[in-house]
């Protein structure tokens, strides 16, 4: 069982790990042992998530899916598989609960009456140094 947290928590049973040879350091050991992990969870069919946080979580992470709506992530960083495993499952409970915060949304405010005469000033200041700069006129 992944818990997320407290509301999210998500069965075991929904992911597929497939296992291949891990890239990197690890002597003759690194050509015998499958230790890459890949885990891959159907997001778009899984039971366990909260609607309003399964529309998030697919918006966000949109081009980490496939066609199907599954989720791939992999893991090669450790050397052993079950410290991989450990791995994907922790990227995947961070991608979740990411997704999880509802995003608070932004109340449109107006600039204060003093906010805009000190803008003006500042616009009518930076164009009369301008002038200053100019040749005279010819008349």
């Amino acid at each position: 069982m992944l818990i997320v947290d407290s509301q999210i928590q998500i069965p075991v049973a929904e992911f597929q790990f497939a296992f291949a040879r891990s890239a990197g350091p690890g002597g003759q050991n690194v050509n015998k042992v499958n230790s890459k992990a890949t885990l891959r969870w159907p997001v778009a069919r899984s039971p366990s998530l909260p609607e309003p946080v399964r529309l998030r979580f697919l918006a966000r992470f949109a081009k980490r899916l496939t066609a199907e709506g599954e989720l791939l992530i992999s893991s090669q960083r450790y050397r052993e598989q079950s410290r991989n495993i450990a791995d994907c499952l922790e990227k995947l409970r961070e991608m979740v609960l990411a997704a999880a915060v509802k995003p608070t949304l932004r109340r449109p405010t107006k600039p204060t009456a003093s906010s805009r005469r000190r803008r003006t000033e500042t616009k009518r200041k930076t164009s009369q140094k301008k002038q200053a700069r100019r040749p005279p006129e010819a008349e």
